[in-house]
């Protein structure tokens, strides 16, 4: 360790660097999710495939996912300042080039780099925040960098909605330019907060970086294209599969053996780290699966727009914002233990709300699910992020955030991959149900044939073509009500994982929160 003792930096000039970078990383997390309304519009504008639209999510998740881990590494190789700053100037740009993109592949390619040099920015704010502070103010780092982890992506279908109905869906990366290069200006002008060791890059192992890169990568393309694809079925899904099995075998070998590894394992000694991290696991699940499954049902089952969408999801946001001051007031009065625990059960009694879904369901019946899973969040996040980073050594606090926020994404990447394949598989099994059902009632099913044939005469004089229009209505039917019974058993058995989590919660016993780190030695 150098002898650069961030906490020693004047109040003033420490709040301002945090609330910076703490702003640079909301940026990021919001860029994943701020398209997830808007891949209509963006697929009309660039006039893409079905499938090559879901790229505009997976290439920037994929290189985000890769540059966690490694910000630890280069951000004690050329110090946090100028690696944030520099990835904020390169977010910025890619950001512009998103906006200005021509094509899908351009976009794409545009999208992979703005999700790499905006991953270094999540990690980094963790690390430094800690680093920086001691005693209440530290005790508020969780509840201040929870809300933005969370929030961030969960407005972003709102905010996203927002703009491309009022604007056009270019303006969701133009709107990162003006404050990205604030970011770029400000952060290095206010100085520095720990010391660069440049020696370090002369002896990378860059062995390490590539499979730590090809683990990730590959590992994030099978858990995105896999529900796509019928998973090994298809053969780009099973090489990614075979390249990240390969490349975590290398990874591992080069962590315990490499002279200069780029990921350090050990926080993983920690117990209560290693918990809180399966704790993230989890929370990453519920946060981005929920987030994705609502916009979902709105516009497959009931057909919303994008600013309909937006206009009912934003009401999560709002209840987090509520929950923050709570949330960090307990985090330095109560054990963490014993806040998580009533925050994964508020989780779970939100997701069995949402459970009780019907095709109906519009912004008075999601307004309650929406504010209970709001609410809890940042109890969920808040102390778990104090179990795994209060104790941790100085010269293990980038790797240790890195290793937690990583968890988190892969949490929401093994999330949504899980409840597609989940939606799939119970949309068929309850479509089977229902036709079957139908097929034992041939008199029930013959009465709303008729009825809806009936309705399509007005429509066309032709018998015939009405039957045709009538049992195509009556199809729809039946797989917009399998599609609804789909999304209630993917609720309620994300509901039974968040009950689940909780057996370990009893003993990840939190270090002091606010306390001074322990030292190195």
């Amino acid at each position: 360790m150098t002898s650069f003792n961030p906490a020693a930096l004047p109040e003033r000039r420490k709040l301002t660097i945090f609330a910076i970078m703490a702003f640079g990383q909301f940026m990021a997390l919001l860029d994943i999710q701020i398209v997830a309304a808007s891949l209509n519009s963006i697929q009309a504008g660039l006039s893409a495939g079905p499938d090559e639209i879901a790229w505009v999510q997976t290439a920037y998740l994929m290189a985000e996912i890769v540059m966690i881990p490694l910000a630890a590494f280069l951000s004690q190789a050329i110090s946090t300042r100028w690696l944030f700053a520099a990835s904020a100037a390169l977010f910025t740009l890619s950001s512009l080039l998103c906006g200005l993109a021509w094509d899908i592949e351009s976009m794409i390619a545009f999208r992979a780099l703005q999700g790499f040099v905006g991953g270094a920015m999540v990690p980094l704010v963790f690390a430094t925040g800690f680093a920086m502070f001691e005693g209440p103010k530290r005790a508020a780092v969780p509840a201040i960098l929870g809300m933005v982890s969370t929030l961030a992506p969960t407005l972003g279908p709102s905010l996203g909605g927002v703009i491309s109905d009022a604007l056009d869906w270019r303006w969701l990366f133009f709107l990162n330019v003006v404050p990205g290069l604030a970011i770029t200006i400000l952060l290095p002008i206010l100085g520095k907060v720990d010391e660069a060791q440049p020696a370090m890059l002369r002896r990378i192992d860059w062995l390490h970086v590539a499979s730590l890169a090809v683990f990730l990568g590959a590992l994030q393309y099978v858990l995105e294209e896999g529900t796509r694809h019928e998973w090994f079925q298809d053969p780009a899904v099973a090489t990614a599969a075979w390249l990240s099995f390969v490349a975590a075998v290398v990874f591992f070998e080069r962590t315990f053996f490499s002279s200069m590894p780029v990921l350090k394992l050990t926080p993983f000694r920690r117990p209560t780290f290693a918990m809180a991290c399966v704790l993230n696991f989890v929370i990453g699940f519920g946060l981005y699966a929920a987030t994705y499954l609502t916009p979902v049902y709105l516009g497959r089952v009931r057909d919303f727009s994008s600013l309909q969408i937006g206009g009912t999801v934003f009401v999560t946001g709002v209840a987090m914002m509520i929950t923050a001051p709570i949330a960090a007031r307990l985090s330095t009065k109560v054990d963490g233990r014993y806040v998580i625990t009533v925050g994964f059960l508020m989780f779970a009694a939100a997701l069995w709300m949402f459970s009780w879904v019907t095709p109906n369901w519009g912004f008075g019946e999601l307004f309650w699910p929406q504010v209970m899973r709001g609410l809890a969040m940042l109890l969920c996040i808040v102390p778990a992020v104090g179990m795994a980073l209060n104790g941790v050594a100085p010269a293990e606090l980038r790797y240790a955030s890195g290793l937690f926020n990583l968890m988190r994404n892969l949490g929401g990447a093994v999330g949504i991959a899980l409840v597609n394949t989940w939606l799939g598989d119970f949309t068929r099994a309850h479509a089977s149900s229902l036709s079957a059902g139908l097929g034992e009632r041939p008199d029930r099913a013959a009465e709303m044939l008729a009825g809806l044939a009936r309705n399509a005469q007005a429509l066309t004089s032709d018998a015939a073509q009405a039957l045709q229009i009538a049992q195509a209505q009556m199809g729809a039917v039946v797989v917009r009500q399998a599609l609804t019974l789909a999304f209630a058993d993917t609720y309620r058995l994300m509901a039974w994982l968040f009950l689940a989590a909780l057996l370990i919660v009893p003993f990840a016993k939190p270090a002091p929160a606010g306390g001074p780190p322990p030292s190195d030695h």
